[in-house]
């Protein structure tokens, strides 16, 4: 029974997989003459199979910019990046798509040794920064067994040196590693949505309106309340906005 399952379970995918790559084919040549609204529809279509991938979501951003989509293109385009962040081509149209935006926010930069560190730790994901430490932990553990086995002095005395370093450094990186952790936990981008969005400075209708943002504007959310999500520009400007405005990044 359990094989039987495991069959069906493979044709089934195999069958989703085959499906996917003739809309995609399908979207790609709909976008190729110029039929844009029916290549987003197709698109979308492997989307709803909750298959994602850089590459579909640089084919529906590029059509939706064909369509002038303002904030649907800059959001798929960031979601591609997301899944690729070293794409050149992806950044390039994304920045063509950013030109069409109205709002001008600057960008306040780390500064200091805040600057250093958070550029230090983003040189490796979560993930590889472990991979890291638990490879200088293997590092101790062997040098170790070198000092404690080796005759010459010589050796012994490289051998702990080197242990001690190796030590030394898996607590280095394990804390780089969770800087990185709580970096990309509170790392929550959105993109406006609406129009005209009213940021206000509490999260009820009623409260005082503080600016207006526009759609396609990249927003951190820090905080949510009810229908309400408190976010943070990029000069460091908040307020609060109606969730429906804007659309969370990392939801896949």
């Amino acid at each position: 029974m359990k094989q039987l399952t495991y069959i069906l379970i493979s044709l089934l995918t195999t069958f989703c997989v085959a499906q996917n790559e003739a809309l995609f084919e399908k979207a790609n040549t709909l976008y190729n003459e110029g039929k844009y609204a029916e290549a987003i529809d197709n698109y979308r279509a492997i989307l709803e199979t909750e298959k994602h991938s850089a590459d579909l979501y640089y084919n529906l951003a590029n059509a939706h910019y064909k369509l002038n989509n303002i904030a649907p293109s800059i959001y798929y385009y960031e979601k591609a990046l997301l899944l690729n962040p070293n794409d050149t081509e992806i950044k390039n149209n994304m920045a063509f798509a950013k030109n069409m935006t109205i709002d001008a926010i600057e960008v306040v930069p780390d500064a200091g040794f805040s600057k250093l560190l958070n550029t230090a730790t983003n040189k490796m994901s979560f993930d590889a920064w472990a991979k890291t430490a638990v490879g200088l932990v293997f590092c101790f553990v062997v040098l170790f067994l070198v000092y404690y086995f080796a005759y010459s002095t010589l050796n012994k005395r490289l051998a702990f040196i080197g242990s001690i370093t190796a030590f030394i450094l898996v607590f280095v990186t394990l804390a780089f590693a969770f800087h990185k952790y709580n970096l990309d936990k509170n790392d929550n981008p959105a993109i406006v949505f609406s129009h005209e969005s009213k940021v206000k400075s509490n999260p009820n209708s009623r409260s005082e309106e503080s600016f207006r943002l526009h759609e396609g504007t990249k927003v951190q959310v820090i905080e949510t309340y009810n229908d309400w999500k408190k976010i943070k520009l990029s000069d460091d400007k908040t307020g609060w906005v109606v969730s429906d405005d804007i659309k969370l990044l990392k939801d896949f």
